[in-house]
């Protein structure tokens, strides 16, 4: 389930419709079911292991997060004006509808730190940027009917500012992590970006 607090900043990730097979995520998430279940029998026979659901839960955070950075899927949003597009419809609203304090377009998903101001849902938010990118890059990338996001999106209430600190820090990373360049400043597509003079 998905925990919400009014007033919290989110980390959010969407990821478009072929960049996770379902058999990888299925894998995945066996993986953790098993590592989860020991976990409890060690608890239950009231012995300590060396693990945590937190723990457990980061890992398969960051299995997905080293799938996903090397480039699964067709990468639409690779391409200039469609990256464009989608970074353009998250910063759209901010300081409106929410406040975006990072965020980063990789070549199949995408990263935010948003913070909902009051009277407007982090779910429709994420809904907003997601149809208007969808319809315009399908287009460009002359898709007819099929998914061009995942229908899910991945969002964690942020619960402190050494979270978000680092958090922020990943998000800046990600494009220098997965080999796009060389320094947070170069990727275009994330609030990082720095022109150079």
């Amino acid at each position: 389930p998905h925990v919400k607090r009014e007033g919290a900043s989110y980390f959010v990730t969407f990821r478009l419709a072929d960049s996770l097979p379902k058999a990888v995520l299925l894998q995945f998430e066996r993986k953790k079911a098993e590592r989860t279940r020991r976990l409890n029998e060690f608890a239950k026979r009231g012995e300590a292991l060396n693990d945590s659901e937190e723990e457990i839960a980061r890992d398969f955070r960051r299995k997905i997060e080293r799938y996903l950075d090397r480039g699964a899927g067709a990468c639409h949003l690779r391409r200039r004006e469609v990256a464009e597009l989608v970074a353009n419809a998250m910063r759209h609203f901010h300081e409106s509808r929410y406040v975006l304090h990072e965020c980063v377009v990789m070549p199949n998903h995408a990263h935010a730190i948003v913070w909902p101001m009051p009277n407007h849902l982090l779910g429709d938010i994420l809904k907003s940027w997601k149809q208007f990118s969808s319809r315009r890059a399908k287009k460009i990338v002359g898709m007819g009917e099929e998914p061009f996001w995942q229908p899910e999106s991945y969002d964690h209430w942020i619960r402190n500012d050494d979270e978000k600190a680092r958090i922020a820090r990943y998000i800046r990373n990600n494009p220098v992590i997965a080999g796009l360049c060389a320094r947070p400043e170069g990727w275009k597509w994330s609030s990082a970006y720095r022109p150079q003079s």
